[in-house]
């Protein structure tokens, strides 16, 4: 979704991809540390732009409340995924979302125990998530992008449109905006 002008994180990105033996796109909204909110229609657009127009079995994608507080721009583009698998503009089996907090920053990102799919990952898997993170993506073994590459992975995870909208309400949407919490 963002990034793809930025001369260090763009070539990161694709580097991943090309070790991951795929192939990716990257958008490039606004990513810097001081994100102003984007309208969602740019944020839904700028999806539209890069998925193929395909059935997926399985999307993940960011979590309502980020991964970590607050990362405005994973905030958006859960609710524009959202938004887009509720209406039918995007065609999935299934939608999970990630699903962690951090206690407002008072420490790592850790699975929310009540979240649908908690699942521990084995070691060799962690390992080169672990190994992308480091050496592909070039972050340093004490960055905050290191330290939080997760043992265990949590999902919010949605089977058809009506599961996520009474999920959505129960976790306070509004009626103006199903996708909003």
């Amino acid at each position: 979704m963002c990034r793809a002008s930025d001369s260090d994180r763009g070539p990161r990105f694709f580097r991943a991809v090309q070790q991951l033996g795929t192939s990716g796109k990257i958008g490039d909204l606004d990513d810097g540390p001081e994100q102003r909110p984007l309208p969602a229609l740019e944020v839904q657009e700028m999806i539209m732009s890069l998925l193929p127009a395909t059935h997926y079995h399985l999307i993940v994608t960011h979590g309502p409340w980020g991964e970590y507080t607050r990362h405005l721009r994973h905030e958006e583009t859960s609710r524009a995924v959202a938004a887009l698998w509720n209406q039918g503009s995007v065609s999935a089996t299934e939608l999970w979302m990630f699903s962690y907090q951090d206690g407002g920053k008072r420490y790592l990102p850790r699975p929310i125990k009540t979240a649908h799919r908690v699942i521990k990952i084995p070691h060799r898997i962690w390992q080169e998530k672990y190994r992308m993170i480091t050496e592909v993506y070039g972050f340093a073994a004490d960055s905050f992008e290191a330290r939080a590459t997760p043992r265990v992975e949590a999902f919010w995870r949605f089977t058809s449109r009506a599961a996520l909208h009474e999920w959505l309400i129960m976790k306070g949407a509004t009626n103006e905006n199903p996708c909003s919490l």
